[in-house]
């Protein structure tokens, strides 16, 4: 597995980013028996201004969110990986041969806020959204109460596995 962080805003973590990001990445495709070793996905750390500007240009959404996912893959149903096709050059880097998920963008600035309104740690906080975003790469959704559910339940699971509770500092 490989994954990029860009920090494009250089802000700074009270733990080591990169070490939980990579964790939960791995935990997520784990977890949803993702059948390729070779997998790329990219992580940009961005704050309030420049989430702003990247939901409004990709999605025409003129405001702050805490995370955005951009899904690479299209599945039949979620973690349906029966029409990816080896070698596709839509999806596999032809240099790394990776399978390319997608990119998640993150918000220092919500992380922080978000973990303080929780009363979670700002690690907690990082690895719900990473989650939450491996799981939409892997083609899970909520925008149905059912699916909301699902993604709900795997998340939390995802974090007690690897021991990432609210509790914990």
């Amino acid at each position: 597995m490989t994954f990029y962080v860009e920090n494009e805003v250089e802000a700074e973590f009270p733990f080591d980013v990169e070490a939980v990001i990579g964790s939960v990445i791995g935990r997520v495709l784990e977890s949803e028996a993702f059948p390729y070793e070779k997998v790329c996905v990219n992580i940009l750390i961005t704050d309030n201004e420049g989430i702003r500007e990247y939901n409004r240009d990709y999605r025409d959404i003129d405001k702050e969110t805490d995370v955005l996912s951009f899904p690479n893959l299209e599945y039949p149903a979620p973690a349906d990986y029966s029409e990816i096709r080896e070698g596709d050059p839509e999806i596999f880097d032809p240099v790394t041969g990776d399978l390319v998920l997608g990119d998640v963008i993150l918000n220092v600035d919500r992380i922080r806020s978000q973990a303080e309104e929780y009363g979670h740690s700002q690690k907690r906080e990082t690895a719900f959204l990473v989650a939450h975003s491996l799981l939409h790469l892997l083609g899970y959704d909520h925008m149905e109460d059912e699916e909301r559910i699902v993604m709900e339940e795997k998340q939390e699971a995802i974090l007690e596995s690897l021991g990432i509770t609210r509790t914990e500092g």
